[in-house]
């Protein structure tokens, strides 16, 4: 290219930038300006509402809820909106939609539910989330500007019949799953199934369930070389739960269970439980604090000759542990405590200690951390003879230790507008986020 035509192009891209910059920085302003004004002023006087939920599509909220003011950070919202969920008895979930009042919205509580099936789509899902959050947001919304815009219909609904379930609350699930990779000189393959039973009433819980697993690697050293590993495991569960009061329940569980991992040809246990639930059990999204007391009968055939001279034995353990949950608006709190010992030696035991906070400690600024720690001494199935080299770095045997732990924490830091109402799908997520990728 002539050096002429090079500063001509050089000349073109300038204006161009210019152009593009002025009207980024100076966006025209036509005659709807006074109009546009108007409607800023109504908008400023929206409820400033938080959605507190890290597995809903805030993007279709936004979308599909435009009369109110989305912000950041709960303590600048005057509507903190606290989801939590679980798992109901056909296999769906229970969502729980606690509206929390603030600032001039103070002591203005609610609480809404909304339940999905388990054969619902994500569309129906969030769809039923945001009718439920649209029924909840009117109390606050009718109190300002916006509620003169807002149009209220209503659906006849059919005439109340009593629910006859041919399936008399049963809730079956069959899955099976796979996966194989490869390269010249390795390849890998798992393969997995599984079937479930579920029946939940008031009174009454049932599940049982059952897998099989198996999965092989193969490595080829060199050209007369390869070493292969398998593993394999199979079992059974099942857990029968009475309600007795809105504290208190019992229950009883037995299992089934192989693998070459734990050198076990096979386990067969049964143990009877109680718990005792410091608040009502209807408080369970938000709160629990659980006591829960099993003892347990098992009898062991183990694959190879254990470190204890044992080919198989029967064993009577107890076990106690207290799990605290609580899920409010300045973050969450998870811990439990638990311990077990075998009778027929007590220096035969285990104390497991899970914690997890997430705390939300002043304005954009969020702490997590999580972590486990155990104290192990009862590893009776250990085969005598060890573990190979191939075994302990492909971890198909279970190895000798006296603990285990893990540690996770973060620090999140947000700054900048407290509004978020915008949504812009373009070049990918509502952040508008770009990447390059380069390959040689």
């Amino acid at each position: 290219m002539k050096k002429s035509n090079r500063k001509q192009w050089t000349h073109v891209l300038f204006y161009m930038n210019f152009v593009l910059c002025v009207g980024i920085l100076f966006p025209h302003r036509g005659r709807s300006q006074e109009p546009q004004d108007s409607l800023l002023q109504v908008r400023e006087k929206a409820v400033r509402v938080y959605i507190d939920c890290n597995f809903c599509d805030r993007d279709y909220i936004r979308s599909e809820i435009t009369f109110v003011n989305y912000v950041r950070d709960r303590n600048e919202a005057q509507v903190h909106i606290l989801v939590t969920t679980q798992r109901t008895g056909s296999g769906g979930t229970e969502y729980t939609l606690s509206f929390i009042g603030q600032q001039n919205y103070d002591k203005i509580n609610d609480t809404l539910r909304y339940t999905s099936q388990k054969t619902d789509t994500d569309e129906i899902v969030r769809s039923g989330l945001v009718r439920t959050l649209k029924l909840g947001l009117m109390r606050y919304v009718a109190k300002t500007p916006f509620a003169d815009q807002i149009a209220i219909s209503f659906k006849l609904p059919t005439e109340p019949t009593k629910v006859q379930d041919k399936w008399d609350f049963w809730v079956f699930s069959i899955r099976l799953n796979s996966y194989f990779n490869g390269e010249q000189r390795t390849d890998s393959r798992f393969l997995s199934g599984s079937l479930s039973a579920n029946r939940t009433t008031p009174d009454l819980k049932i599940n049982l369930s059952s897998y099989a697993n198996y999965s092989e690697n193969n490595f080829e050293i060199d050209d007369t070389t390869t070493i292969s590993s398998f593993s394999r495991s199979k079992g059974f569960n099942s857990l029968i739960v009475f309600s007795l009061t809105d504290h208190w329940s019992y229950g009883f569980s037995t299992s089934a269970f192989s693998s070459t991992y734990s050198n076990m040809i096979l386990l067969l246990s049964g143990a009877p439980a109680l718990e005792y639930d410091l608040f009502p059990y209807s408080e369970s999204t938000r709160r629990q604090l659980r006591f829960l007391y099993r003892t347990e009968l098992n009898h062991r055939d183990y694959d190879e000759e254990t470190i204890f001279d044992k080919n198989s034995e029967l064993l009577l353990s107890q076990n106690v542990s207290i799990s605290l949950e609580v899920k409010e608006p300045w973050g969450s709190v998870n811990a439990s405590l638990e311990g077990s010992h075998y009778f027929h030696d007590f220096n035969r035991y285990r104390l497991e200690l899970f914690g997890g906070v997430s705390l939300r400690l002043f304005e954009g600024v969020s702490f997590d951390i999580f972590g486990n720690v155990s104290k192990i001494h009862d590893q009776l199935s250990l085969p005598k003879r060890g573990a190979s080299t191939e075994e302990i770095l492909l971890q198909r045997r279970q190895l000798e230790t006296q603990y285990q732990y893990f540690v996770s924490f973060g620090v999140s830091y947000t700054f900048g507008s407290i509004y978020n109402n915008v949504v812009n799908p373009r070049f990918g997520g509502s952040g508008g986020g770009f990447s390059f990728s380069f390959s040689n």
